[in-house]
């Protein structure tokens, strides 16, 4: 009943997959749907030329679904009525949708490998850009125990140009740019004033996509999967080529701005969208968990946790820019140490406490001899200051008495004869 309540339509394949991906066939799904037709919670809309039958929810079964989804946050998907024609008393309403059959398969196959659970889809979420625009995404998947906390998923079935689907590419990319709206006046004012405020002054945190979704646990913004079904290789490639072309602006990472611009080979994720490619095919075939997944801009196919990962991203820049700075700091290092004196007496290198004090100007007036090292310096400033104690000394002793060479003279002016 949830996952009829999430996908609104659904055969009992994608519904063995949604609910009992364990089980080797949908046997026992079959089983309950019986049980819950006999309650009147679901009821068969049509049955396809291929004999797969197509479930949906009774009114009453719709009713039971919101009380368990709605408290949960999920949003239940609209009743499908039961109406006929007034004339021909024809069910009317019945024709399956070819498009939402893909997406209710490719969250079926996604969750058949472990990516997310039946909670963790949501269809035909609404993404409002500035222009009021409104983008909806077929499926939003959130699956952060399989290293996918979030992803947004476009199904297309070729019923749609090409560059019709970089146009949706471009509006991801616009309204994981927004702020949030009640971000401070003046940060409004300088992003409106700056175009490139938003990525250079505004956090992915301060944005309003991390108000809907958690973070993506890698650089960039929400990633984007482009799931073709029913089409051609041919056609697939042609529109993953102009993807990747007119959509480079969106998708493509740059070059990181920084002082050691030939030694950082990593690239700038952060104001990216990172997109993945497959088919349904691809999915049903070799299961989602398979490497089936194609980033735009790299070669190859790889998991979806690889394809969404940046090797090359912020870590290696952090490594690179580390790695090119100790270089430079052991080259200004060196060239220091080339450039440093030797002492004119001794020969020894100048320490740098004695290099500083002879080109520092408030100390050099006062670094004597500035040819010799440290130690020479105080050498000479010991031999100073011992000469000049020695002439203190000298000139505080007092004058010696000298000897008088005629102790008689000068008792008195007459003297007595003898």
């Amino acid at each position: 009943m949830q996952a009829l309540g999430i996908f609104q339509r659904a055969t009992p394949d994608q519904l063995w997959k949604l609910t009992r991906p364990g089980n080797r066939h949908d046997r026992l799904t079959r089983d309950n749907l019986l049980d819950l037709e006999d309650h009147q919670l679901v009821r068969i809309e049509s049955v396809q030329e291929d004999q797969r039958q197509v479930w949906v929810l009774t009114k009453r079964g719709h009713g039971e679904a919101k009380q368990l989804l709605e408290p949960k946050g999920i949003r239940v998907s609209m009743l499908r009525k039961q109406e006929y024609d007034p004339d021909t008393g024809q069910l009317l309403g019945t024709g399956y949708d070819d498009h939402a059959a893909a997406v209710t398969s490719t969250a079926a196959e996604l969750h058949r490998a472990g990516i997310g659970h039946l909670l963790g889809f949501q269809t035909e979420i609404g993404h409002r850009l500035g222009s009021s625009f409104v983008q909806r995404a077929d499926l939003v998947v959130r699956a952060p125990e399989a290293g996918v906390p979030v992803l947004l998923v476009e199904v297309d079935r070729r019923t749609e140009d090409a560059h019709d689907l970089v146009a949706k590419l471009r509006r991801y990319w616009e309204w994981g740019r927004l702020l949030q709206k009640d971000a401070p006046k003046r940060t409004v004012d300088l992003v409106r004033s700056r175009p490139d405020a938003i990525e250079r002054l505004v956090d992915h945190d301060k944005r309003l996509w991390r108000r809907f979704y958690p973070p993506t646990g890698r650089e960039g913004l929400v990633p984007l999967a482009f799931v073709f079904a029913d089409t051609t290789e041919a056609k697939v490639d042609n529109a993953v080529a102009v993807l990747e072309e007119a959509g480079r602006r969106y998708w493509a990472p740059r070059r990181y701005d920084s002082l050691y611009a030939k030694a950082i080979t990593a690239l700038d994720y952060r104001q990216a969208v990172p997109v993945v490619v497959t088919t349904l095919e691809q999915l049903t075939e070799h299961g989602a968990g398979a490497a089936v997944w194609r980033r735009l801009g790299r070669e190859g196919e790889q998991t979806l946790t690889d394809a969404l990962d940046n090797p090359d991203g912020h870590n290696l820049y952090r490594d690179q820019a580390a790695r090119a700075e100790a270089r430079d700091e052991q080259r200004r290092a060196a060239e220091r140490e080339a450039q440093r004196p030797a002492c004119s007496r001794c020969g020894r290198k100048f320490s740098d406490e004695r290099w500083e004090e002879i080109t520092v100007h408030r100390t050099a007036v006062r670094a004597g001899d500035r040819s010799v090292c440290g130690p020479c310096h105080a050498d000479d400033v010991a031999r100073q200051e011992a000469d000049a104690e020695a002439a203190r000394l000298e000139a505080a002793a007092p004058p010696e008495l000298e000897d008088d060479p005629e102790p008689d003279r000068g008792r008195g002016w007459f003297r007595r004869r003898t």
